[in-house]
């Protein structure tokens, strides 16, 4: 009798075990991936893109939700513009005084979840954004900080204001909500028949970028595929909102650095995103000046193999170079230190692409040469043993 009563527990303990096994094998040919950068980056946009190119899209009710965001974001760019004239060096003012009113009623209003976006906003933010003073500080962005997607949603704020509004999937993909904690999404993508067929599972997670969030990031390293370090390469005349006095590709390059190191993921593959590329062209085609922040841009010449035309290019192929250069170090910390000097990194490969977060089809080829070259590999190479 007392054999009779253990055996449900026996047999549901059986069926635990039996499913436990299954996940675990499932979990062990899942690839994970793991998105890491400085704020601003990009590592959120190439999750919506995920949840475009590998899920069903944004349901109706995300859409309202980004749709709130938008707005935030609207209000929040035409505060930084503003608050930032006066202390620009020279300073910048409204050109017509007619719009004081209007700087007034924007400097009144408060980033708080309840306020409502009446119409009054939206015509007060058209006023100032299509003031001549208000649109030089904006091209003097890099002088303070500032939304990437500010021009994006002010020159469509005639759509955004509508009461019907709904976001389509480039303005989800335009709009900023800084990530404050980790989050994962999970996916299956199709193999093609020549590499096996049949379908593989993948975990991207994201975590925020700032510096305050950075001490999450560990929680999340154990049996990492590969690391996607995204980097903002326009970013190399800005500054980060957490100091607004380091450069931002530096700091990019600084967490790169401890990242490449790190002993927690010495046995992950490394993948480079150089992102933002639409914008550091934008940028180097009105005539920006690498050199003054990067004086060795000056002395910079790409590899005959990059066949550089033009100054979009070499700067992009600069950037390459200044963070493919810290993988070819080699560590000499202590062993029980944060960083791995056991292991030379010649030994490890960084693979890199120019990447623009926001553009749909460059992600998509961008993820479908990661993904085979994952399976060309058959994780040997790149996924822990």
């Amino acid at each position: 009798a007392c054999c009779m009563t253990t055996d449900p527990y026996r047999r549901h303990s059986r069926t635990l075990d039996k499913e436990i096994e299954q996940w675990m094998q499932a979990y062990k040919k899942t690839i994970k991936f793991l998105l890491l950068g400085a704020g601003e980056s990009g590592k959120s946009t190439i999750v919506k893109q995920m949840k475009i190119l590998h899920i069903q899209g944004f349901s109706d009710l995300e859409r309202q939700e980004k749709a709130a965001h938008i707005r935030t974001n609207i209000l929040e760019a035409i505060k930084e513009i503003i608050g930032n004239m006066g202390s620009l060096k020279p300073p910048e003012r409204l050109h017509d005084d007619n719009n004081v009113e209007s700087l007034q009623y924007i400097q009144s209003v408060s980033l708080t979840e309840d306020f409502a976006y009446p119409q009054e906003f939206y015509d007060r933010v058209i006023q100032l954004w299509s003031d001549p003073g208000v649109q030089r500080a904006f091209n003097r962005m890099g002088e303070f900080p500032l939304i990437d997607s500010t021009k994006y949603f002010l020159d469509k704020i005639q759509v955004i204001r509508k009461d019907d509004y709904s976001p389509s999937d480039k303005d989800i993909l335009h709009c900023r909500k800084r990530t404050s904690e980790i989050s994962r999404i999970e996916f299956t993508v199709k193999v093609p028949k020549k590499y096996g067929g049949g379908y593989q599972s993948f975990w991207m997670f994201d975590v925020g970028g700032q510096r305050g969030e950075r001490r999450k990031w560990i929680q999340v390293f154990e049996g990492i595929t590969a690391i996607l370090f995204l980097v903002a390469s326009s970013g190399f005349d800005q500054t980060i909102r957490e100091d607004q006095k380091t450069n931002r590709l530096q700091e990019s390059l600084s967490l790169f650095q401890d990242v490449w190191k790190s002993r927690f993921l010495k046995e992950s593959g490394f993948i480079l995103f150089l992102n933002k590329q639409d914008l550091l062209q934008e940028k180097m085609e009105k005539g920006a000046q690498i050199e003054k922040f990067f004086p060795e841009y000056a002395h910079y010449q790409p590899n005959d193999s990059d066949e550089v035309r033009n100054e979009y290019e070499k700067a992009r192929c600069f950037i390459r170079d200044i963070f493919l250069v810290e993988t070819k170090k080699q560590t000499t910390l202590k062993e029980d230190s944060y960083y791995d000097n056991r292991r030379s990194s010649k030994n490890r490969d960084c693979f890199w692409h120019y990447t623009t977060a926001t553009d749909t089809q460059n992600v998509k080829r961008v993820f479908e040469d990661i993904h085979t070259m994952i399976v060309m590999l058959n994780l040997d190479s790149i996924s822990p043993v």
